[in-house]
Order: C-alpha cells, then sequence, then structure tokens
C-alpha cells in the first residue's frame, strides 16, 4: 500500500503527520505551501476541489477530511491503538475529534484570516475578539475532560495528537492559554513524543525551504 500525506506547515494535516508516525507506516509527504496559493493549483485541485488539506493519498485515491482520515489510519493500523478499542470509547472519541474539527478549529480562523469572516475595513480586529472568546468557552470544556488525566482516554490516541494541534496553534497566534493547565501540560506530553518530534523537525525544515524560496 502506497500512502503520501498532503502536508502544510502548521495546518491541521500536523494530526495525520503525528498519527502516521505513530503507527509506523511507510508514508511520503508532499509539502505544500498554503500561503502561495498552492491550494488552489489544478494539479492539487484534482485531489481536493475543496483546496484543503490533509490529503493522504491511498494507492492513488484521495481521502479528504481529518476525522475520516483519522478513523481511516486507526482502523487500518490496530496495533497502534488509536482509538480505545472499546466500541463506546471509540465513539466518543470519534465525538471529541468532530468537536475539535467542527468547533475548535472555525474559531482558530479568525486568527489567521479574519477577512474570511467579514470584509468590512476595520473589522479584523473584531473578528477576532470574538472567535477568540469562543475559542476559549471550548478549551474551557477540554481543560476539564482533562482533569488528572494524562490522556483523553486511557492511552495515547488520535484525539490527543489532534488536540496537541488545537492548542499549539492557539500559542502560535501569541494568544495567552496559560489560564488553562490542563491543556498546556497535556501540549507538553504530546510534544515529547518521537512522532510530535519528528513532525515538528520535519515543520521546521519545511518552513525554512519556502521561506528560502520565497
Amino acid at each position: 500500500m502506497k500512502l503520501t500525506l498532503c502536508y502544510a506547515p502548521q495546518t491541521c494535516a500536523t494530526v495525520p503527520f503525528i498519527t502516521l508516525t505513530e503507527t509506523g507506516a511507510d508514508f511520503e509527504v508532499m509539502n505544500l505551501n498554503s500561503r502561495s496559493g498552492q491550494l488552489r493549483s489544478l494539479e492539487f485541485l484534482r485531489l481536493n476541489p475543496k483546496h484543503k488539506v490533509p490529503v493522504l493519498i491511498i494507492d492513488g485515491e484521495p481521502l479528504t477530511e481529518n476525522l475520516a482520515i483519522q478513523v481511516w489510519i486507526a482502523r487500518h493500523f490496530p496495533a497502534a491503538k488509536l482509538l480505545p478499542a472499546n466500541p463506546m470509547l471509540e465513539i466518543r472519541a470519534i465525538s471529541l475529534m468532530s468537536f475539535f474539527g467542527s468547533g475548535i478549529h472555525p474559531h482558530l480562523t479568525p486568527n489567521a484570516r479574519p477577512e474570511n469572516y467579514c470584509d468590512l475595513p476595520g473589522s479584523a480586529e473584531n473578528v477576532k475578539r470574538v472567535g477568540n472568546k469562543m475559542l476559549f468557552e471550548d478549551f474551557a470544556v477540554v481543560e476539564n475532560l482533562l482533569a488528572d488525566r494524562k490522556w483523553f482516554f486511557d492511552h495515547f490516541t488520535a484525539a490527543d495528537a489532534y488536540f496537541f494541534w488545537c492548542f499549539r496553534r492557539a500559542i502560535s497566534f501569541k494568544l495567552d492559554v496559560s489560564q488553562f493547565k490542563n491543556c498546556m501540560a497535556h501540549l507538553e506530553r504530546v510534544r515529547l513524543r518521537p512522532s510530535t518530534q519528528k513532525l515538528e523537525a520535519h515543520e521546521k525544515r519545511v518552513m525554512a525551504e519556502f521561506a528560502k524560496a520565497a
């Protein structure tokens, strides 16, 4: 089986990079510069007309949407235990990742692209303020979920990788998230994993290459 991950630095394509690495699977990475318009190129639009990453190409067939990709990875590499074995806990993990993708992710985006939400002159800071209010409400929910817990479930799962990206992305926008002690501790635990260290080294290298080419 040939796997290729369409990846762009700092995006939520971080999540399948980590989870694929956790499985030990052999996969190639197609590095894309989301700031240069590459995601709207004809070549990429043939893979994903939604012009988004991640895309996981499985034997030539593209699979889009992070939640679907995480479930596919977990089911095809069960030894990695990326979802809980108990059926009810598995559904709860999928529910949690759905919240990360459809709840938290949209509340992060105003920090990067406020113009996507309101194009009135001078509206950017208001868009960010409202988005971050909802974002912090989301983080408060997760803060409670992580109380007295190392991971969301009894062991590291795809849900942990997904939230790691969410929280790290908030920090990249220089938001003060210090009140979320459990989330901060979780971030540091995920960051210590070899899969995450491989991701961050790859990200740093690719971002330097993109900056040099600009």
